[in-house]
């Protein structure tokens, strides 16, 4: 049992049924932590959580509705999935500053300036201000705030960057199950670039190992950490994996990433194209594996693939096809067919024999 001045180490978990942060809620409770999830009560993607978690309910963005839901208790961690800027940083500080040991921030592996300045991506590689992605300059500025109070307030942070992070209910592919169901019935699926940018993949149990194994530990106080797989596929290859696992061919177009925001400027990722996922990233886990001996991520993603596709089987109400997405989709895919339409017509034809 995971034990803290002699008793079970008390984590609470904002958020807790998301994506990444189901497995680490599972694994602490299973590592013996005495676990507490605040939220609003929200598992729309119907993921099964483990018993013994203790529930909160409150948002945490209105402060009274914060305090209403923890009272007075205090943690020797907290692990934040939610907080996104600056703002929600500074009301953290003042929130957690006399309540927990450790404080951990979950940022994003986005915020590494693009294109990557160095391969594979370390903890010191350059940040920059993203002027396409607005989400990932967000974290970096809540990251900065939190320097900060690390400094001046001695407030007890440890900074998480995971990458590409995906579950059963999840796939890591812009679009989601829309995609999945287009690869299934055959349609075009636009692919940003060439399709041979490399991209990191972790599986939320993989992620998991490294951020669970972080907590209680004041060694990773003040220090921030990559926490990602070594599942490096070129995104052709990803798409191909689908498509194996649900047992047909893919179809794909290349698509120029500078495209992607022209045709479809509100599409939440279209600026992920361009920003971040355009650009290949490799990440380089050796800091995490000195803290956290037991960091083995395992899990591939061909294996998680059948996974994948066994839970959209199970879980067909939550894995269906989002109209607007696949409007947003096909229209990609018409430009592309009508940029190469009127090239074909405006291209010189070849000379005959002779002339």
């Amino acid at each position: 049992m995971m034990q803290y001045d002699g008793a079970a180490l008390r984590v609470l978990y904002i958020g807790g049924t998301g994506t990444i942060s189901t497995s680490c809620v599972r694994l602490s409770v299973e590592s013996g932590m005495s676990v507490f999830v605040l939220n609003r009560g929200n598992n729309s993607a119907g993921r099964d959580m483990p018993k013994g978690v203790t529930w909160l309910t409150g948002d945490v963005t209105n402060d009274a509705s914060l305090l209403a839901a923890i009272g007075d208790q205090r943690f020797d961690a907290v692990v934040n999935f939610l907080s996104y800027d600056a703002d929600d940083a500074h009301r953290m500080v003042a929130m957690f500053g006399s309540r927990t040991r450790q404080y951990v921030h979950i940022s994003s592996g986005s915020i590494y300036a693009k294109p990557v300045r160095q391969s594979p991506i370390t903890e010191s590689t350059p940040i920059a201000l993203n002027p396409v992605l607005d989400y990932a300059t967000a974290k970096w500025r809540a990251e900065l705030a939190l320097q900060q109070a690390l400094t001046e307030q001695g407030f007890p942070v440890t900074i998480v960057r995971p990458s590409h992070t995906y579950d059963d209910a999840n796939p890591p592919v812009p679009g989601g199950w829309t995609v999945v169901d287009r690869i299934a019935r055959g349609a075009e699926i636009p692919v940003h670039g060439d399709g041979t940018s490399l991209w990191t993949l972790t599986h939320a149990e993989d992620f998991a190992q490294g951020l669970v194994g972080l907590l209680g530990n004041p060694r990773s106080i003040g220090e921030v950490f990559n926490i990602t797989g070594e599942d490096v596929y070129t995104w052709d290859q990803i798409y191909t994996i689908i498509a194996d696992a649900l047992g047909v061919e893919v179809k794909l177009v290349h698509v120029a990433s500078e495209l992607f925001p022209v045709v479809a400027p509100d599409w939440f990722w279209s600026g992920e194209v361009l920003g971040d996922i355009g650009h290949s990233a490799v990440f380089d886990t050796s800091k995490i594996r000195r803290f956290v001996p037991g960091f083995r991520p395992k899990l591939t993603f061909h294996r998680a693939a059948r996974r994948m596709v066994k839970w959209r089987s199970d879980h067909p109400d939550t894995t269906g096809a989002d109209q607007a997405t696949d409007a947003v989709l096909d229209r990609i895919v018409d430009a592309y067919h009508a940029a190469r339409a009127a090239f074909a017509d405006r291209a010189p034809q070849p000379a005959g024999i002779g002339s």
